[in-house]
């Protein structure tokens, strides 16, 4: 059973979570042996949190509650209250996670988060642009390590930029191994083209039930 954790923030990017969280937790187009996934979403505290789109989510967890081990994936959204300091302790909560080689996966202004905290210095990534990480991180070092794709996995840390994101979403199923190959192939077809072809092609990749 894999855990992901979904840390949520004042100004989250509602759209940068939606083709992950969804797939994940629905598991509608799971492979008959695909391992359970539970979607949990932490904050700093309980208190509710106002989205960038304005929906408000209530945590089911605290950072503290979160536990670190291999069947952990920490999903970073990107928003625009990343640089208040109270963030600190989920970005050393993603410390502790790429120390035990579990899986992080960041995206937009988290990645900026990472980066001034140092983690991106030494390890491939992606975000809006090296431009960008300088700006809002003066700490970054991480240039020779900058990748400009819309999203890169890197052994257990996964980026992407603001457009990234169903491309950050197929790295994670695929690392998370719970779609056939063939069934990401064409989810990743359909909703990057619209083309009704994939739709069916996705169809016919399904187990019978």
């Amino acid at each position: 059973m894999f855990t992901v954790y979904v840390y949520v923030l004042d100004t989250l990017a509602d759209w940068e979570l939606g083709y992950v969280t969804a797939e994940l937790n629905s598991g509608r187009f799971f492979k008959k042996d695909a391992p359970g996934v539970s979607v949990k979403t932490a904050g700093i505290s309980k208190d509710p949190v106002k989205t960038m789109g304005g929906l408000t989510i209530i945590p089911d967890c605290v950072v503290d509650d979160i536990a670190v081990n291999k069947e952990s994936i920490l999903l970073l959204p990107g928003a625009n209250t990343w640089d208040l300091p109270k963030h600190s302790t989920i970005i050393e909560k993603a410390d502790e996670f790429l120390s035990a080689d579990s899986m992080v996966c960041a995206i937009c202004g988290a990645t900026a988060a990472l980066a001034n905290a140092g983690l991106l210095d030494k390890r491939l990534h992606t975000s809006n642009g090296i431009g960008y990480l300088e700006l809002v991180s003066p700490s970054y070092k991480g240039q020779n390590f900058y990748v400009d794709k819309p999203s890169v996995a890197e052994h257990n840390l996964i980026t992407a930029s603001s457009t990234g994101v169903l491309l950050w979403t197929k790295h994670i199923i695929e690392r998370l191994n719970v779609f056939q190959p063939n069934t990401l192939d064409a989810w990743y077809a359909y909703f990057s083209t619209g083309e009704a072809q994939h739709f069916f092609a996705l169809m016919q990749t399904l187990p019978v039930k």
